[in-house]
């Protein structure tokens, strides 16, 4: 039985930039393989490295207490919505900026993973990546709540337009219970549907969002 993986998150490295005016995380040495010479037996060194970084770097989940104080947070987020969900892509990639309720019309979208392909990604680690992003309208998001996705992602710099302070889509579908996944890449690789989800961070709490390893398990190569 072959399974095929699609790596679906960018890769965190020292100096990656996620977000314009959010720093970039700062990869050191806790404990560097020659200090650890002097810890152990001979010819036996290991490596503790040490990360300072906000948590909304790289491809980054979104729990209801990123927008909603006292609601669930990163580490009560429960499994069903982040492994093993069944996925389902929406090609955006024509739409425009704000992409409305119309591009989800007919889709069978409870109890799924939808994510949301714009072709965005192709912009990561330059300045384009910032500026005039695809952005799901306040309708789009009401639609999707209403509809009951179990999980909403973008391949984009933020589901909502970075100029509305409001966050329409944070707030619709963080209120409902629905995880969202920002900064997804490679969803070209995925077919419509067909596919299992997988986006869990670490069981971390007192936090709104954390970085994730998305990925997908095409179905078809079981």
């Amino acid at each position: 039985m072959s399974v095929r993986f699609v790596e679906l998150s960018h890769p965190i490295e020292n100096g990656t930039i996620t977000y314009p005016g959010l720093p970039a995380p700062v990869m050191s040495d806790f404990l560097s393989r020659s200090d650890s010479v002097r810890k152990y037996a001979a010819g036996t060194t290991f490596h503790i490295g040490r990360v300072e970084m906000i948590a909304n770097t790289g491809t980054y989940v979104d729990a209801p207490s990123h927008r909603f104080e006292g609601r669930e947070d990163v580490g009560s987020l429960p499994l069903e919505k982040l492994a093993d969900v069944p996925g389902l892509v929406i090609e955006a990639g024509a739409e425009g900026r704000a992409i409305g309720p119309e591009r989800f019309e007919g889709a069978a979208v409870a109890g799924r993973a939808v994510l949301v392909r714009t072709g965005w990604a192709r912009h990561w680690g330059t300045p384009s990546y910032g500026e005039g992003h695809p952005f799901l309208t306040r309708e789009a998001a009401a639609w999707l709540a209403r509809e009951k996705a179990a999980l909403v992602g973008i391949d984009s710099l933020n589901i909502d337009d970075a100029a509305d302070g409001e966050r329409p889509a944070h707030t619709r579908l963080l209120d409902a219970g629905i995880p969202i996944l920002e900064h997804l890449c490679h969803l070209e690789k995925l077919p419509a549907s067909g596919f299992r989800l997988y986006a869990v961070p670490a069981p971390i709490h007192g936090l709104g969002s954390f970085p994730v390893r998305a990925f997908a398990i095409l179905e078809s190569a079981r």
